[in-house]
């Protein structure tokens, strides 16, 4: 069968100690049996190490953060797409998924597809409507309060013992022990990611997560579950390896069916001694280790870019169980030329 040509933007190409989706997910793409894919890669700093990779994309634009305006960024997607012809944006980045999910119509009418959550099902699974979230669809969930002061943390002992867990609106989370702690996590969460800061109520068991992909009327194309076997201090997976857990695929079945789930996700849970799942964040989008459920026999990517053009996408029956993924770092050495060319002309 001859390949269907498609051109596919992505962004988060930040593959570092706290990576971005993007370069699994274009590799994911170039795997593609079905989509001969050119790839164009957004990038929102000059040193992405994705910008310098070779063979991963094709043509690369800067773009400005979402928060230099909607306006801005949409202006340079535009010029962009003029010379390129973009058939299917990925955003890949919890703080730059607002600003495309409001411009659909808008990038609609440029003839760029997306495939993302609606801005309620965005909404309602934010950190900070956890608990909220978890009672509606009757899933076991972590309290959790939002701070906005130094002066909110005497509040939390009312709440929670120590330890707890505080979190960015958009990332990082931090295992506190003390108010001290607390505080100094909380100045530099809000510096980072601004306010509100949302703190947890810590539950002791493992980490797992699953990476799954909902068609926006309730059914489950694709889910692999993972338990991670190295964390960074960041707290992401620096390794993990796919399980056999019928019950985290019908918690994220269920939940999918529920919320009737538009776009990739993935489901951050701790299962504790007792084998209860709990669930303590969903991130709404495809994460970083999603190359592990690739090479577990699930092209999730390949998927979603199919599920944005409207061809009809059947569901995954399987994937193995006992495959591994192990990140490692990279000295990548590459000319000043063309890190110059991406500083002074925005492209490469």
């Amino acid at each position: 069968m001859e390949k269907i040509k498609v051109t596919v933007a992505v962004t988060g190409l930040n593959n570092i100690d706290s990576p971005g989706p993007g370069v699994p997910m274009i590799r994911a793409l170039r795997d593609s049996e079905f989509f001969d894919v050119r790839i164009v890669g957004l990038a929102y700093e000059n040193l992405e190490p994705g910008i310098y990779m070779p063979g991963l994309a094709d043509k690369i634009y800067m773009i400005p953060y979402p928060s230099e305006g909607v306006q801005a960024l949409l202006e340079r997607i535009e010029f962009i797409n003029s010379r390129e012809k973009i058939d299917v944006l990925i955003p890949n980045f919890d703080s730059e998924l607002y600003t495309f999910m409001k411009s659909g119509k808008r990038l609609e009418a440029m003839g760029i597809r997306t495939f993302l959550p609606d801005l309620f099902q965005y909404e309602e699974r934010h950190k900070a409507n956890l608990p909220a979230f978890g009672e509606k669809y009757g899933l076991n969930v972590p309290d959790s309060v939002e701070i906005t002061s130094i002066g909110d943390i005497n509040k939390l002992l009312e709440k929670f013992d120590f330890p707890m867990v505080v979190k960015g609106k958009f990332y990082d989370a931090y295992i506190a022990g003390n108010k001290e702690q607390v505080a100094n996590f909380f100045h530099r969460i809000a510096a980072k990611w601004g306010l509100p800061v949302v703190v947890q109520e810590f539950v002791r068991g493992t980490e797992v997560n699953v990476v799954a992909l909902g068609d926006g009327m309730g059914n489950t194309i694709g889910a692999v579950p993972m338990r991670k076997q190295y964390i960074t201090d960041k707290g992401k997976a620096w390794g993990g390896v796919t399980l056999d857990d019928q019950n985290m695929l019908d918690l994220t079945h269920r939940l999918i069916s529920a919320t009737k789930w538009r776009g990739g996700m993935e489901l951050e849970l701790i299962k504790t001694s007792d084998n209860e799942l709990f669930l303590i964040e969903i991130n709404p989008r495809i994460p970083a280790w999603v190359y592990l459920a690739v090479g577990a026999g699930q092209n999730l990517p390949e998927a979603l870019v199919k599920m944005a053009l409207g061809i009809e996408v059947k569901p995954f029956t399987g994937y193995q169980v006992g495959k591994m993924f192990v990140r490692y770092s990279y000295d990548l050495i590459v000319d000043i030329d063309k890190y110059e060319r991406i500083s002074t002309k925005g492209e490469n």
